[in-house]
């Protein structure tokens, strides 16, 4: 039986890295896991959704958006959230190349 990596898996099911489909497929993850990391930091801190809308001044609807991604979120927003959260985050920025 032949095995095949996750990263050849990806190119021939969404397209190769740098392509328009690939990195719109590669923002939707970044984005989900910024939710993620959002939704388990503020459960480890034992805060509801409704609570951290408040520290951040918006509707427990919104966090759960974020959490869930479901919607666009301003940077502005997360970084508020992250702030409420009192968590450390650090972005990585590179060009990207176009197909």
């Amino acid at each position: 039986m032949k095995t095949h990596s996750l990263e050849d898996v990806t190119d021939a099911l969404i397209g190769q890295a740098g392509t328009k489909k690939r990195m719109a497929f590669d923002a939707e993850l970044r984005l989900d896991a910024i939710g993620q990391c959002i939704k388990e930091i503020r459960t480890q801190k034992k805060l509801t959704q409704d609570q951290l809308g408040s520290l951040v001044g918006v509707k427990k609807a919104q966090i759960s958006k974020i959490e869930n991604n479901f919607t666009d979120a301003r940077i502005g927003t997360i970084l508020k959230v992250f702030h409420a959260l009192n968590a450390r985050i650090n972005f990585s920025i590179t060009e990207a190349i176009s197909n």
